[in-house]
């Protein structure tokens, strides 16, 4: 597998471009099978190894693709199967989308379990519930999850707990239904609000995404359109971390400033200066951060997948963070790697006990998921010496070359292929 070698200390300067949002591509390409008419040109799309798996899945139903730097052109009209049972279902989350587009429009639909990162469970009770308050059967047998329906009819749902993946897979499958279908406790993250926009963008009747009721009046079909993804809120947040981590001025172009105030709250309180434009972000650190308190909650609250990548700049700010990871019960896994490079810190329950250290030395550290990578990448960067970061492949899902995007920047990182037998160091 590759490795990222990251030799740290060095300030960071200059311009650095935000991708298209991975968390809305992966739900976006899915609901272009909704589409019966006409193609779905969709642009600013994230060169990423989750997009490309969902582009093999699509041209695996029969969808024809077509597709270039940034954007994809699907033809969804002649599908010829409801099964997506190829090797990139069951390896990642966003699959799951699958159910929700294809019942909508074919009203049965057989998807592989999802898989993705591994952060605690994550079960789909509450997407069951809501195709079965729109009429459908669900079964799930051998790892498959098989959905169908006589017709769809539009339901009042209420959402036990905040979930993205239900609000945005009921929310497709309602699009066809008969009648208005109510989501209630829905989530307001700015993807979600993205995959309406787009939905409504091919026909769709889709009122109040962005609040926690949204109203869908059925539609008898949907048509093509043209479509551009919104900005990566988690990669920006991402790069806004890594220039406060290592000093020097950054600005991080072609994001929405709205999305990420929760993230610009914590880093001006811990002594970080923000400059906010239009459409980007200057981040101006002198590497003099102090620690803070932070609680993961659905949006507009700090974002559960910026936590990890927090934690390594908590790690070498002064005095005691604490951090609340209230959405998911496993993401800490990454600060036995931390801790590798002399981070000290511990673990009760969901609460993580950050007391900030001096320096961080380079070490052999590993990603174990998404974020987490990202996080072993901002340690890289601010550690005295060699980092060695495995496990690139999980940085690869979510962040589009990011050792080219640093490097611009002044950092000394640099991918090894695989099958490169240079040294490591």
């Amino acid at each position: 597998m590759d490795k990222l070698i990251i030799n740290g200390g060095k300030r960071i300067c200059g311009d650095i471009e935000i991708s298209g949002a991975k968390n809305a591509a992966v739900a976006i390409l899915p609901a272009a099978v909704l589409a019966s008419k006409g193609v779905c040109t969709i642009e600013n799309i994230p060169d990423i190894e989750d997009v490309r798996g969902v582009l093999k899945i699509l041209e695996s139903l029969g969808c024809k693709i077509t597709s270039g730097d940034n954007y994809a052109v699907i033809n969804s009209e002649n599908i010829n199967t409801c099964k997506a049972d190829i090797d990139e279902v069951k390896g990642m989350r966003g699959s799951y989308y699958l159910l929700g587009s294809l019942l909508s429009r074919f009203k049965k639909a057989s998807v592989d379990m999802p898989g993705g990162c591994s952060i605690g469970v994550r079960p789909i009770d509450q997407h069951i519930k809501g195709f079965e308050a729109l009429g459908a059967k669900v079964q799930i047998e051998h790892g498959v999850v098989r959905v169908e329906a006589e017709r769809l009819v539009g339901s009042n749902i209420y959402f036990d707990v905040v979930s993205v993946g239900a609000t945005i897979n009921v929310m497709m499958a309602a699009v066809l239904a008969e009648g208005t279908t109510v989501l209630e406790n829905a989530a307001k993250e700015p993807h979600v609000v993205d995959v309406a926009n787009f939905l409504n963008t091919m026909g769709a009747n889709i009122k109040g995404a962005g609040t926690d009721v949204i109203r869908i009046t059925g539609v008898d079909e949907l048509r093509g359109c043209t479509y551009s993804v919104i900005p990566d809120q988690i990669e920006a947040g991402t790069y806004m971390i890594a220039a406060a981590a290592c000093g020097g001025q950054v600005r991080i172009r072609n994001v929405i400033p709205k999305h990420l105030e929760s993230i610009s709250a914590k880093l001006i309180e811990m002594g970080v200066e923000i400059i906010e434009e239009d459409d980007f972000l200057v981040i101006k650190s002198d590497g003099k951060l102090k620690g803070v308190n932070i609680k993961t909650l659905p949006y507009p609250g700090f974002p559960t997948d910026v936590q990890q990548p927090m934690s390594a700049l908590l790690s070498i700010a002064c005095g005691r963070s604490i951090i609340n990871e209230s959405i998911w019960e496993s993401r800490y896994k990454h600060l036995d790697e931390l801790k590798k490079m002399g981070a000290n810190a511990k673990v009760e329950g969901r609460i993580a006990i950050i007391d900030g250290v001096q320096k961080l030395t380079g070490a052999e550290i590993r990603a174990t998921d998404l974020r987490a990578g990202a996080a072993m990448v901002i340690a890289g960067l601010i550690a005295e010496g060699t980092t060695v970061v495995t496990g690139v492949e999980h940085i690869d899902r979510g962040y589009p070359k990011i050792e080219e995007k640093l490097s611009k920047l002044g950092a000394d990182i640099r991918r090894i292929k695989s099958e490169d037998k240079r040294s490591l160091i």
